[in-house]
């Protein structure tokens, strides 16, 4: 998988920022770059123009450049410093002039952004029409305030052609994570993420630990993850899963047993309960709402697979580890 021989990557820098993930962003970048021998790929340090930045916690950044959309193959958006309703509502209010300046570029540059910076793209009209996820806590007041997104918030990351999304205040690694994984081999990534990347915390329950290490395991495990997570659980039939891919049956099967040790339809249950999980943890939805929400044929089957699978009917499961 040969690297592209050109990337330019501009990592946004705004008043009162947090400047944190564009310096980790920066980081990991290099090494892939160091560890690929793409020499070609560099960031730049943008901001609405020249000129000082005062970013959060008294730090002030030099913008080298201005902001040109003709220039970059991604814009890096990091979040301001919230962690309230009220106080992003403040926050966002703040920043009109970064929206109508995002609002401006169109969709001709990918927006890669996660934590409060989610909100500000939303607010620029970026997601419309997207799905994207973000920071649990904000939920109720995008999601009100953004209808027309499709919010995804039981997931860590969701990317698209035109923006990436991602919860948390590290959430440039996961977005980081997938788009270097289309862009140099699993040797090369795995590499990086070993030296470079801090793991996700890890899921509740232990029977979904394995999901862990098994995404970055193989690009079509990690393409099956996401298909899965994807389609409606009655939809999620071998025959389907494999047409999708572009593969054979037998392959799909085949390779899902050599790289996760498991059969692929053990595989599928444990991506789409895991989901499930995340949604009744998260979203606080019922067992019937979200086997409804993600296609399973019928709740009784839903919670008959989910008992089988962690050993807890859903009520017990949420009980447990509500987040």
């Amino acid at each position: 998988m040969p690297s592209p021989a050109k990337l330019d990557i501009a990592l946004l820098l705004y008043p009162g920022c947090m400047p944190a993930g564009l310096f980790a962003a920066a980081d990991l970048l290099a090494a892939a770059a160091l560890r690929t021998g793409a020499r070609g790929w560099r960031v730049h340090w943008v901001g609405l123009e020249r000129g000082p930045v005062a970013c959060a916690h008294g730090v002030t950044l030099p913008a080298l450049a201005a902001l040109d959309a003709e220039r970059w193959d991604a814009l890096l958006l990091p979040g301001f410093w919230a962690w309230a309703p009220d106080q992003l509502a403040r926050g966002l209010d703040a920043r009109r002039p970064l929206q109508q300046a995002l609002r401006s570029l169109g969709r001709k540059v990918p927006l890669w952004t996660w934590c409060t910076g989610v909100g500000i793209a939303a607010a620029a009209g970026r997601l419309d029409g997207e799905a994207a996820t973000g920071t649990w806590w904000m939920a109720p007041l995008l999601a009100q305030a953004h209808p027309g997104v499709d919010w995804q918030w039981q997931q860590a990351v969701v990317s698209g052609r035109s923006v990436a999304t991602a919860s948390g205040v590290h959430g440039h690694l996961s977005i980081l994570g997938q788009q270097l994984q289309e862009r140099i081999s699993p040797e090369a990534w795995r590499d990086v993420q070993h030296l470079m990347v801090l793991p996700r915390p890890p899921p509740a329950a232990s029977v979904f630990d394995v999901l862990q290490t098994l995404h970055s395991a193989d690009p079509l495990l990690w393409r099956l993850r996401r298909l899965v997570e994807s389609l409606p659980a009655a939809d999620t039939t071998l025959d389907v899963l494999a047409e999708a891919l572009a593969c054979a049956p037998r392959t799909l099967s085949r390779k899902v047993g050599e790289v996760a040790g498991m059969p692929v339809g053990r595989y599928v249950r444990l991506v789409k309960l895991h989901q499930a999980a995340e949604h009744m943890r998260h979203n606080g939805r019922s067992a019937a709402q979200v086997s409804e929400a993600l296609g399973f044929a019928d709740e009784s089957g839903f919670r008959r697979s989910f008992k089988a699978m962690t050993g807890m009917t859903p009520l017990q499961y949420v009980r447990r580890y509500r987040a």
